[in-house]
């Protein structure tokens, strides 16, 4: 006698009344990566797109080479807004006193010099509207928002304004970005492709 396989279902964790909070993303099980939590709610990443990859990479590697040596430059880790909001920016840049031990999994948002989130189509809303709201309210003084523009990138730079606490644009950049803060950055954007560039033959 033959059995008919079940489909498995997924077991989703149920929230508790007030929503999950930042400690919990340590303990819940089977969470998937990159999970975040926004407003007491666990988000879930949609698989992220070439561009999106090419995109973290080039700016984890291109501010490690352009860091002073006492930032530290780290790509996809949460940090703590409040009890209830622990986003994971894309890239961050946190004072070297900040890095504690290999077991971390978090900063604390008030100690971000830059938070870099790398717009896919499913984070749109939250990257332009809710994640810098949240990261304004923490003070980090520096948020870079890069979208995909045909398959180019474009920057655009928001510096926070200590009198509102609110994020001010100061620039949009297309194939060239060229900034002062949190140090001197001079990057070619046009670098970030789909393929690895390769020296052509003389």
């Amino acid at each position: 006698m033959s059995v008919e396989p079940t489909a498995q279902q997924a077991e989703w964790p149920v929230p508790p009344v007030g929503g999950w909070t930042a400690d919990d993303l340590d303990t819940l099980p089977n969470l998937p990566p990159h999970t975040e939590l926004i407003d007491g709610s666990l988000v879930f990443v949609s698989p992220q797109t070439l561009f999106h990859s090419r995109a973290v990479d080039f700016f984890t590697w291109q501010l490690h080479a352009l860091a002073p040596e006492d930032f530290e430059v780290v790509r996809e880790f949460t940090i703590d807004v409040d009890r209830q909001n622990r986003p994971e920016p894309d890239v961050v840049v946190v004072p070297e006193h900040v890095i504690q031990d290999p077991e971390q999994t978090r900063f604390p948002a008030q100690t971000v010099l830059l938070a870099i989130e790398v717009v896919s189509p499913e984070s749109l809303t939250r990257d332009r509207e809710t994640k810098p709201l949240k990261y304004a309210r923490a003070k980090i003084p520096h948020y870079w928002r890069v979208e995909n523009e045909a398959g180019k990138a474009v920057v655009y730079v928001f510096d926070l304004e200590p009198s509102t606490g609110v994020y001010t644009p100061t620039g949009i950049f297309r194939e060239r970005l060229k900034v002062d803060a949190p140090f001197a950055v001079d990057l070619d954007l046009t670098e970030i492709t789909a393929k690895r560039r390769r020296a052509r033959p003389s």
